[in-house]
């Protein structure tokens, strides 16, 4: 049998670790969301990360290149356009529903990978999107579409679109990058839209909690450590195998929703193990 440093790379464990605890995020942001705006919640949880990766990188920081800050705010950018459009969308669509159109995201990326960065992503990976993809949609609930294509659809596509487009911008910024400086811009233009667009939608900021302050501290302490390390993966892992990974997410959501005492139906499960199926066929070696 071959031995488990050989199945996968310290990278590719990297984003596992990431992608269980994004998974076991769900409960404590709901939590948080019965206190707080959504754009609230964001800024102040971007803006921790963001001082926290800068706190700890001054020296690095002094070297910032200009195509590090450009790239930085680009990956910001659609990071922040995700978060958005999903909030916008989920005021007038189910979350199933959401769930589902944004896990398109999964299928856009190596198409995106091949228009974008003029790369071909292997079979493995390929494979791995064919058995992750109808997995997360498994997870998400099938009837996603039912009831017509409407404007909070639109948006929920757009949303798939700009996470995808976070993904290749970071496999394309990270190229000979310092990890640490993309993560700081990129967390703080996410907080800085964040907070300008709160008079935008509307939101106003939440009246003083600890459970929002000790949540989206405790989060953004994280969110630093985990947009660096995306970062330092990324330069070595490609965007379509790095996504098949992080469709992973709703397969550690459900393990902690599990132990929190939620059930998952029989599809939910059978689509665990399709997304499973996809991480471990994705990370196969090519020859």
């Amino acid at each position: 049998m071959p031995s488990l440093p050989r199945l996968f790379s310290a990278q590719e464990c990297a984003l596992f670790a990431v992608t269980a605890f994004w998974g076991t995020t769900f409960l404590v942001v709901r939590l948080a969301m019965q206190e707080s705006g959504p754009l609230w919640f964001v800024g102040l949880r971007f803006g921790t990360a963001a001082l926290a990766v800068c706190l700890c990188s001054l020296r690095v920081l002094r070297g910032m290149t200009r195509r590090e800050l450009l790239g930085g705010a680009a990956i910001g950018i659609f990071l922040f356009l995700g978060f958005v459009l999903q909030t916008a969308a989920l005021a007038v669509i189910p979350a199933s529903k959401s769930a589902f159109i944004t896990a398109f995201y999964v299928p856009l990326v190596p198409l995106l990978e091949m228009a974008v960065m003029r790369r071909m992503p292997g079979r493995a990976a390929w494979a791995g999107i064919a058995l992750a993809f109808p997995g997360v949609m498994l997870l998400s609930g099938m009837d996603g579409l039912s009831g017509g294509i409407g404007t909070g659809e639109l948006m929920t596509m757009l949303c798939a679109v700009a996470f995808a487009m976070e993904i290749i911008c970071t496999g394309m910024a990270v190229r000979d990058a310092d990890p640490r400086r993309i993560a700081v811009v990129e967390l703080a233009v996410t907080a800085i839209l964040s907070f300008a667009f709160m008079p935008v939608m509307g939101e106003a900021p939440a009246p003083f909690s600890w459970v929002v302050v000790g949540s989206a501290c405790g989060l953004g302490i994280a969110s630093a450590v985990i947009q660096s390390v995306i970062a330092w993966a990324q330069k070595s892992i490609p965007p379509t195998r790095a996504t098949v990974i992080y469709t992973g997410e709703p397969v550690w959501g459900g393990i902690t929703g599990y132990i929190a005492g939620e059930r998952l139906p029989a599809m939910a499960l059978l689509g665990c193990a399709c997304v499973v199926a996809g991480i471990l066929v994705s990370c196969r070696r090519e020859k």
